[in-house]
């Protein structure tokens, strides 16, 4: 059976350079390519691929909640995770999420072909680039585990809506993207900030970044 793949990432020259190894490798083709989380999550249903290369932060939908999305519509997809960092939250929301396989940016190209044998087989998939701290996390997650704060107290609508004020897009633009009104977005706005007791735009922004919601720091 040919592995259907969709690449997501928000960097051309990686989706180019993961695209290329690939399609040296039998058995295995590239369907299609997003450069932001809402794009991959549309064309995972369109597509129906077989597994899915998602970057964890990526414009206007965060990795991980278009995981979510892209295994809730095809519970069959197989993601691999892609991220430049080997923290213990991104790689706990990740597989929370859904995915398969986490793997360091670094090393992609070493481990990528293994890591879609490995999934595709029923298999998860640690890049070597994760700290043995990590590993431990990943190995005790359950259902159970508790989620971070942002993936914990916000809705999803209040998290896509805290990632757009990150990128520094204006409330009417918001609006705009999400097909609500203004008055709409100023109240999710609010309740956000209540509920992570935060006060300002930068803090919000701050919040976002450390949280994985926002591509501000690739």
């Amino acid at each position: 059976m040919e592995i259907r793949l969709l690449l997501a990432d928000d960097h051309k020259m990686l989706r180019e350079g993961l695209k290329s190894l690939i399609e040296n490798e039998p058995g295995m083709t590239v369907v299609g390519e997003a450069g932001d989380g809402k794009t991959a999550v549309e064309l995972a249903r369109k597509l129906t691929p077989h597994a899915a290369l998602v970057d964890v932060a990526m414009p206007d939908l965060n990795g991980i909640d278009a995981t979510r999305l892209m295994v809730k519509a095809n519970p069959g997809l197989k993601v691999v995770a892609l991220s430049g960092h080997a923290d213990q939250h991104f790689v706990r929301e990740m597989f929370a999420a859904g995915a398969s396989a986490y793997l360091i940016k670094q090393t992609a190209c070493d481990e990528l072909i293994r890591a879609i044998r490995a999934v595709m087989s029923g298999q998860k998939y640690l890049s070597s680039g994760v700290t043995r701290g990590v590993v431990d996390a990943f190995v005790e997650l359950s259902p159970s585990t508790g989620t971070t704060p942002a993936f914990g107290q916000l809705t999803a609508r209040e998290r896509e809506v805290l990632q757009m004020i990150a990128e520094g897009r204006s409330t009417k633009e918001i609006g705009g993207k999400m097909d609500v009104s203004v008055k709409t977005v100023e109240t999710h706005r609010r309740n956000i900030m209540e509920k992570l007791n935060l006060h300002s735009v930068a803090e919000l922004t701050k919040y976002a970044l450390r949280e994985g919601l926002t591509a501000i720091e690739n």
